[in-house]
This record gives structure tokens, sequence and C-alpha cells, in this order.
């Protein structure tokens, strides 16, 4: 059976999604609620030397962005990471990524939430109530857009992107004058040890290549489209993080390791006080770009699971390009509800955090691996994915006995291929290659 929107014809379909939206969403999943804490994290740890983290990881991102942009483009489906790992290593493997994906990482959503609206509080005021409210109201604003399918999505988050562009653009531009030279000296403060906890900081501000692989079938030409938005997604990401830690470190200084919102620092600094609802914004409308390019990647996902028998067939509707997986939506909608309701009683979330990263790693480590299967070999996509499997293999061993997490939801994947076979309309054909 052929690949499923695969634009084989020299236009394409028109039914889907572009390149202004595509890099959209990737930016919109990869840059992340990193860009409200990190730089400020950072600067703590390496002082200006964490400029020189953020050029690291740009660069060392190349290679994970390369392949899985060579992966979505050849086989651009809503199982995303899933079907590279039916493709390169049969059913289990793909229904145990599905299950991390689906079930695991949306423990992310309120976490990032919950953050976000802590940070707004910080701003405006409020109690802890108030920070439920406000994270609760920003998990359900990307759930309302997501019923109108992911070209809708993706048309929103284009509009999301280039507010958020704007508003940093103004911040930074404001700030900028008041950088000084004295505040790049000692370089490096901390040695080469600071940049190295700088860059292990940063390393989530360049995930998020696997959430959009589950929308690469939405393009309309995935072949042209989704490398070019892989790039333009990497270097947008760069050049903002570039930015935003350089303005931190010329005007805060040493100051800058020492706030928790150092956005807010700089909006004083450039335009004065009483600004903060300006970042207030900016936190808003990164945490719903992030859960807009994420529930897209879970709905589909829910009906590519639905399609290939892995959840009940009930689900398995909109799958194809420019399908609405409304069914898919609402099962992953009341996963992130059960998430939200025990997280929202958690005081720490660092725990919880790492349990988020380590499924991420893990699925990241199948992504990789899966590559290094399907890839023609030699080829530089191939290449790519080999030195991703060494980044990868280096994040896992960070993740250490974290990875408990993913293996039991592994176990419980295996236990329900054991008790209920997959009976997908698919399963056969695509694990065989076909």
């Amino acid at each position: 059976m052929p690949d499923r929107a695969l634009d084989t014809s020299p236009g394409g379909s028109p039914k889907g999604i572009g390149l202004a939206q595509g890099t959209a969403l990737y930016v919109a999943a990869v840059l992340g609620t990193g860009i409200l804490l990190l730089p400020a994290l950072a600067a703590e740890a390496a002082g200006p030397g964490a400029i020189v983290a953020v050029v690291v990881l740009a660069v060392v991102s190349v290679p994970l962005a390369a392949t899985f942009a060579a992966l979505s483009t050849r086989h651009p489906d809503a199982g995303g990471v899933a079907t590279f790992a039916r493709r390169a290593f049969g059913p289990t493997s793909a229904r145990v990524v599905s299950y991390w994906f689906f079930f695991g990482t949306p423990i992310g959503a309120p976490i990032a939430a919950i953050m976000t609206a802590q940070y707004v509080v910080a701003i405006i005021g409020g109690s802890r109530t108030t920070v439920i409210v406000i994270a609760a109201a920003l998990v359900v604003i990307p759930v309302l857009i997501a019923v109108f399918g992911v070209r809708f999505t993706a048309w929103a988050q284009l509009g999301l992107s280039a507010a958020l562009m704007a508003i940093l653009v103004l911040a930074l531009a404001a700030a900028a004058p008041h950088t000084r030279s004295e505040n790049f000296t000692p370089f490096l403060p901390h040695g080469l040890a600071g940049v190295g906890v700088a860059i292990s900081l940063y390393v989530w501000a360049f995930a998020g290549w696997e959430a959009v692989a589950g929308i690469a079938g939405e393009f309309s030409r995935p072949r042209r489209d989704i490398p070019r938005a892989t790039a333009l997604a990497l270097a947008i990401v760069a050049v903002a993080y570039v930015a935003i830690q350089t303005v931190v470190v010329g005007v805060l200084g040493p100051a800058a390791g020492h706030g928790t919102a150092p956005l807010l620092d700089l909006v004083t600094v450039g335009l004065g006080p009483g600004w903060g609802a300006v970042v207030a914004c900016v936190a808003v409308i990164v945490v719903v770009g992030v859960f807009n390019a994420y529930i897209a990647a879970f709905s589909k996902l829910g009906a590519a699971m639905g399609r290939d028998g892995d959840l009940p067939a009930w689900f398995g509707h909109g799958f194809e390009r420019g399908g609405i997986a409304r069914r898919g939506l609402m099962l992953s909608t009341a996963v992130i509800t059960v998430y939200f309701v025990v997280v929202a009683f958690i005081p720490d979330l660092q725990p919880v955090i790492l349990v988020h990263t380590s499924i991420a790693a893990a699925i990241y480590g199948m992504g990789v691996a899966s590559a290094v299967v399907l890839l023609p070999r030699w080829s530089l996509g191939w290449w790519m994915a080999v030195v991703s499997c060494v980044l990868v293999l280096g994040l896992l061993v960070l993740a250490g006995a974290n990875l408990v997490y993913p293996a039991v939801v592994a176990v419980g994947a295996v236990l329900v291929g054991v008790i209920a076979p997959a009976r997908g309309r698919r399963t056969s054909d695509v694990a065989a290659g076909s």
C-alpha cells in the first residue's frame, strides 16, 4: 500500500497546510515555555557563557531536526513516530511508542500550564486559585481551537506566532540600548563546566520535533515543505533564544541569574514599570502555541491508533489529511484532564517533570533508531540519524532511573497487544512496509 499523503503529483494536494502555517506549528512546538525561564537559569549557571550554550544547542539540534524531517517527508502520517516504528520494527514497537506519546507525554500539559500560570500571577498578582483557573483556561483554549481541525489550528498558530515575534522584537529592541559591555566580562565566570550546565538546561528548548511528526500528513506538499518548515523553525528558534540570552546578559548583567522573570526585567528596563501585561501576553501566547501543536498531534495520533487497532476502532476517524479527529481529541482531552487534576495537587513539580522528560527521551530513542533502519543507508539523512542516535543515547543516560516510567508504559502496551491483538485495517500492510 503506498504511503498516505505523499505528494506524488507535481502540484501536490491543495487540501492541507502550507509552508507558513507548518512553520508556525513547528516553531510553537519547539520554542516552548523555556523562553520564559531558561535565559535566567542559564545566566545563573554560565554568566555570559550562556550565549555559547544556546549556539551549541542550536548546532547540535540540526541532526535531530534533520532526522525527523527526513522521516516525516518520506512517511507523512498521523501516527508520527509510531508510524516510523511500525515500519522499522513492527506493530508492537509502534504500540509502545504510541502509548508513550498518547498516554505519557500529556502529563507535560498541566505542568506547562501551571508553570505559565504561576509566571502570569507573579506579574499580575493572585492566589493559588487564580493559578489553577488560568492554567485550566490555557488548556481549554487550544482544545477548542483543535475542534475545528489541524488546518484551522495552523492558521490560528500563524497569527499567534506573528504576535509573539512582534512582542519579543518590541521588548528586545526597547531593552537592547541599555546593554553595557562590562556585563560580558568575565565571559566564563564558572568556566566550561558552567557552559555545560547551561547546555543541559537548554536541551529541552530545542525539542519538539517528535510532536510535529504527527501532523506531517497534513502538509499539502510534504516533500517540499517539511524540510523547509523544519529549517525555518530551527533558524527562528535559534535566533530568538540567542537574541534573548544576549540581551538578558548585556542588559541585566550579574542580576540576570537572580530573577525568575527575565522578560519582565527586560521590559521594565526598556519600557518602564507597568508593562507587565506585555510579558503576561507573551507567556499566554507561548503556552497556547505549544498546546496547539501538541493537541493537534495527540488528536491525529488517537485517530491513527484507532485505525491501526491500538485503540478501539471507534476512535479511528479523522486520521486522513484534512480529517478532523474529534474522537481522538476527546480521548486526549480526557487524558490531559486526569493529569491536570493530579498535578494541580502536587506542590513540587520536579518529579513530574522528570516523568515527562524520561518518556520524551524514550520517544526520541525510538524515532532515531527507526530512522537508521528506514532512511537510505549512507544518505545525508541516514548520517544525521546516526549522529542523532549518539545524542539521544546521552539523553537516555541522563534520564537514568527515571526510565522506569516509560518502561512501565511499555509493559502496559505489550500486555494490551497480548490481551487484545490489534486488528487495524492497515497493520499488516504497514508493518510489511508495502
